[in-house]
């Protein structure tokens, strides 16, 4: 077995990227359309905008109404970690800014589903608001935004998701997707698009000289760049220049001990240290961990945690949170197992076999863990994969779809709904995930028409996994001072990924730790002597350790890791096969 590399092309011939930063960097910049110092800027003073954003004005001009004549405020949220970091936003924001009466509310994804439905509009008007302020959700929520009309109340919907053909009739949007918005960055997750909204606010109570009058001091909203930094990490939004902009501020106020005691509880429990702190921790370490609170149980959990103003509090909110992680995992595996052997029998090299498309289902896997299902299928079989399971709504099922680069997963369903309607009973999400419910009975017609769908899209090649690489280092690079430099040259995420490398080496040592992580020592084959550990997260331990490997092919990320004070150049693993 080899890996399929591709390296990436860099053209230098345009750069104007200063000779402070060092060639290796400048090559890496380059490869990511950074082409000037100014691409690479990240002080707030950079940050679009908001004036462009389409509906802001009737946005803040409605909060502001509600907030001045004391009304009651009521925040729906989504059970993501993108939608615990904006209720939190939303709500620490509103309270700051002297709102008297704020509260939130998430729907349970077993028992309401999605967005702003009718039924979670019933569920809110226990609360008698006023307005209902959704953030991360809401631009498909046609009926539900009616509903909550009927009964009196008005609606701001704040998202970032694609709209549909029809919009909500609510009484202002501001999502930066919706159609004839100006704004520049496309990529703001739902913390980004309430966070700027939430700062209009400010600025439009300034204006009516709210905060003079009542004596409150004027919010600083770079206290909450901590919840915006998370939850643009965590929904895995396109890093472009905005996006990094509020994600390295956030960053930099955490490593410097300005987070609040959730998010520093969070971070504790997964051994995480502030000051060495990267966008990846909050990706892999904090991410999963308020995400499992939505998936198993109830994202208010996740919610308060991020509200809690008690370190105690907030660590005891953690631990469960972290406990709920590991229950997380233990069905995710199990589920894992099934799936793989539902589809032992396939040919993953026979295109006529395999589906291109591939939907798989089981009655009783866990609803709310089968986008990471889906997600681990497409990694192993690299194409579009749409994992289902029951739901709690008698013959209907559930889907979470994960997509493969070439195959704008949303569109697709789209288009699979237009040509057989009725198929599909609702759908929405992104360009590479998205989630869907259809009846039972319509499953096997569901996956041939998807699997059609795809094969319209892709080409074989498609289906064949390339990992790019920013080229090999040399023995000089393997050193603590350009392990250092990457780790802070970013922050790196989606569409703005962690420089990788690929090259060939001795395999000195290995063993498996933590039940499927293998640890490695390896050695550059030009320099036997020079040895560096290595490890490889959740590896087939079918095929590791490998007795007979004597030189493995890696694609990696020079890192550096830290044990008991010590710090030492690590590759971190993200492909592996025998040299």
């Amino acid at each position: 077995m080899t890996i399929n590399i591709r390296r990436r092309c860099v053209d230098l011939t345009h750069s104007e990227l200063s000779d402070a930063i060092p060639p290796l960097l400048q090559r890496i910049y380059t490869a990511r359309d950074v082409t000037c110092d100014e691409d690479i800027e990240t002080s707030l003073n950079s940050l679009l905008s908001p004036s462009q954003l389409k509906g802001l004005p009737e946005a803040v001009t409605l909060l502001a109404d509600h907030v001045m004549t004391a009304k009651r405020l009521l925040v729906v949220g989504d059970f993501d970690c993108d939608g615990a970091t904006s209720s939190a936003l939303a709500v620490t924001c509103l309270q700051a800014m002297g709102a008297g009466f704020v509260d939130f509310l998430v729907p349970n994804r077993f028992d309401y589903g999605y967005g702003l439905t009718p039924e979670i509009v019933a569920v809110a008007r226990q609360q008698s608001p006023d307005l209902i302020i959704t953030v991360d959700n809401g631009i498909s929520s046609i009926s539900g935004v009616t509903a909550a009309q009927q009964a009196g109340m008005k609606v701001l919907v704040t998202d970032h998701h694609l709209p549909g053909d029809e919009l909500p009739s609510a009484d202002a949007i501001v999502n930066p997707n919706q159609p004839g918005c100006q704004f520049a960055s496309k990529n703001l997750a739902g913390v980004g698009v309430i966070f700027y909204v939430m700062s209009g606010l400010r600025a439009e109570l300034r204006r009516r000289g709210w905060f003079s009058e009542r004596s409150i001091a004027e919010p600083n909203m770079a206290e909450v760049l901590d919840l915006v930094a998370l939850g643009t990490v965590a929904d895995v939004v396109a890093l472009d220049k905005n996006n990094r902009i509020l994600v390295a501020q956030g960053l930099r106020r955490m490593r410097a001990g300005r987070v609040r005691p959730g998010i520093k509880a969070l971070l504790e429990i997964a051994n995480r240290r502030l000051e060495h702190l990267v966008s990846a921790d909050l990706g892999f370490a904090v991410g999963p961990r308020l995400n499992a609170a939505g998936r198993l149980d109830d994202m208010s959990l996740g919610i308060q945690c991020l509200l809690a103003t008690d370190e105690y509090q907030a660590r005891q909110m953690a631990t469960q949170m972290d406990e709920l992680n590991q229950d997380r995992k233990s069905i995710e595996t199990s589920m894992q197992r099934e799936a793989l052997q539902s589809l032992d029998h396939l040919e993953l090299n026979d295109a006529d076999e395999m589906p291109w498309g591939l939907c798989i289902y089981q009655a009783e896997w866990h609803q709310g863990v089968i986008g990471i299902l889906a997600s681990r299928i497409k990694d192993r079989y690299h194409r579009p994969v749409i994992a289902f399971a029951d739901s709690d709504k008698g013959e209907e099922i559930k889907g979470s779809a994960r997509s493969i680069q070439g195959l704008h997963i949303r569109d697709a369903l789209d288009t699979v709904a237009s040509k057989h309607p009725g198929l599909l009973s609702k759908f929405g999400g992104h360009a590479m995930a998205a989630g869907m419910s259809l009846k039972k009975a319509d499953y096997p017609a569901f996956s041939r028409a998807f699997d059609l769908e795809v094969r319209r899209h892709l080409s074989v090649d498609n289906l064949q996994a390339v990992y790019l690489s920013d080229g090999e280092l040399t023995t000089e690079d393997f050193n603590l001072p350009l392990a250092q430099l990457l780790r802070d040259a970013g922050p790196w995420g989606q569409h703005f990924p962690e420089p990788v490398f690929d090259g060939e080496f001795y395999l000195i040592q290995q063993r498996i730790v933590g039940e499927k992580h293998l640890k490695m020592v390896v050695a550059p084959l030009n320099n036997r002597q020079q040895l560096i550990d290595a490890i490889a997260f959740n590896v087939d331990t079918k095929c590791w350790p490998n007795a007979e490997a004597e030189r493995v092919q890696l694609v990696y990320k020079l890192d550096v890791n830290e044990f008991r004070g010590n710090q030492t150049v690590q590759l971190l693993v993200d492909q592996i096969a025998c040299g």
